[in-house]
């Protein structure tokens, strides 16, 4: 069943409150993180453990992906003039939250803040994504994090390496930041860890989170040069400084079935900031 990895981690854990598990396709982990995020905020739950795990690198999985023809017979190259598809990868990362309050209370590491969550459906196509759909992700996300245009300085795209997909998040992302998006900086961090289908969302998470805690944005693993077409600051080559000025992020998560889901980030700069903090031992499962 979907849910036994919930259930396993509640038994080995003894966690009593509650426990399930969403499945939206690519968008899962991203989609368990922002309703993970709503519960704390609300005080629904003081603390929660929200992520994703994906094994699909299996023959009957793999014959399905292949038969679609989005599967690259090279590499996974996102945003990449010659791009030519994605490949599928294995993992899992579990996030730590709870409110900020709680965490200084008891000395907590805190790596980063979720300060916004957007969530939307295209309600076009089963496989062909829509711009407008997950730009009106992103700003929701954005203002339920009350967060201004120009605060963004970092976007890890949903950056699977097709054709299709990577063209229509650019133009999303145009759509969203108009004249800014060409100066914000873009990478997808699949060409390291492939797409990992339900975990992808928490792993690029969790790789934005560790961009804003040490300053430093991960490139675009395995261009060389970025498709110009797309007009966006796509990293290449090694990490970059982040600019100190712009501390918020977004992870972006578009799936199939036209389910997006985007996480509002911000670097955490000490007491006073705002949102759902990640905290405590074992912050990454």
């Amino acid at each position: 069943m979907a849910s036994a990895g919930a259930s396993h981690v509640s038994i080995d854990l003894g966690i009593t409150g509650p426990v399930f598990t969403l499945t939206t396709a690519c968008a899962s982990a991203t989609h368990a993180l922002g309703m993970a995020f709503q519960m704390v905020r609300s005080g629904m739950v003081s603390a929660a453990l929200a992520g994703g795990h994906e094994a699909p690198l299996t023959w009957g999985f793999l014959r399905a992906w292949d038969s679609i023809r989005v599967v690259s017979p090279t590499s996974c190259r996102p945003f990449s003039v010659d791009r030519d598809g994605m490949t599928l990868g294995e993992g899992a990362a579990i996030l730590a939250l709870e409110g900020l309050d709680a965490a200084l209370a008891r000395n907590a590491p805190i790596y980063g803040e979720i300060v916004g969550f957007g969530m939307s459906a295209d309600a076009t196509h089963i496989t062909q994504p829509q711009p407008s759909g997950a730009a009106r992700a992103m700003r929701m996300a954005l203002a339920d994090a009350g967060a201004a245009l120009e605060e963004v300085g970092y976007i890890n795209a949903h950056g699977t390496g097709t054709q299709a997909n990577d063209a229509v998040e650019a133009a999303a992302l145009h759509e969203t930041f108009g004249s800014l998006a060409p100066g914000i900086p873009v990478s997808s961090t699949k060409g390291l860890h492939g797409h990992c289908m339900g975990a992808t969302g928490a792993l690029e998470a969790l790789a934005t989170v560790i961009a804003l805690h040490t300053g430093q944005l991960p490139a675009t693993a395995g261009v060389t040069t970025a498709d110009p077409t797309l007009q966006l600051d796509i990293l290449l080559g090694k990490p970059h400084a982040a600019d100190p000025s712009r501390p918020v992020a977004l992870s972006n998560s578009l799936a199939f079935g036209g389910l997006n889901a985007v996480l509002a980030l911000r670097r955490y700069d000490g007491p006073g900031a705002g949102g759902a903090g990640f905290g405590g031992e074992g912050t990454v499962g």
